[in-house]
């Protein structure tokens, strides 16, 4: 199965944690943040992560024990620039605002990739009034010279 399709079909049988944990993290819910939930990246799907801060938030079951595939993997992504939050599924489910918090401290931490935003336009008639680089040239107002 490629990795869009694994995606999807990951989307479709989430876990108990998953979908409870995906309920605050999805449509900006957390604080305001975007995550996207099974998403390949390189040869692995990552349960949640935010592009932005590079912050992948993992959901685990007692099957990833110390498993030496995640070791493997956590490394990979640790090396594509990425910090993995793991979490064990009963941790999620007894003490979920405990996890979210420690996911938004995170997230916090992290500097943005993104350059800020211009500020906007001023409204038409506000702003900063500079003099005329023709000022004091003797010219009339559409810069013609006055006689």
């Amino acid at each position: 199965m490629e990795q869009r399709e694994f995606a999807k079909h990951l989307r479709r049988q989430m876990t108990d944690s998953e979908n409870k944990l995906w309920r605050h993290l999805r449509a900006h819910r957390l604080n305001g943040e975007k995550f996207r939930r099974q998403q390949p990246i390189g040869t692995y799907v990552v349960d949640f992560v935010h592009f932005g801060a590079r912050l992948i938030v993992e959901a685990d079951g007692g099957q990833h024990n110390g498993a030496p595939h995640d070791e493997r993997r956590d490394a990979w992504l640790r090396a594509q620039g990425f910090k993995v939050m793991r979490f064990w599924n009963n941790e999620i489910m007894g003490n979920l605002d405990g996890v979210l918090a420690t996911v938004m401290a995170a997230v916090a931490e992290t500097p943005s990739l993104s350059p800020p935003l211009p500020n906007p336009s001023p409204a038409r008639g506000e702003g900063l009034l500079l003099p005329s680089p023709l000022a004091g040239e003797g010219r009339g107002e559409r810069g013609r010279k006055r006689e």
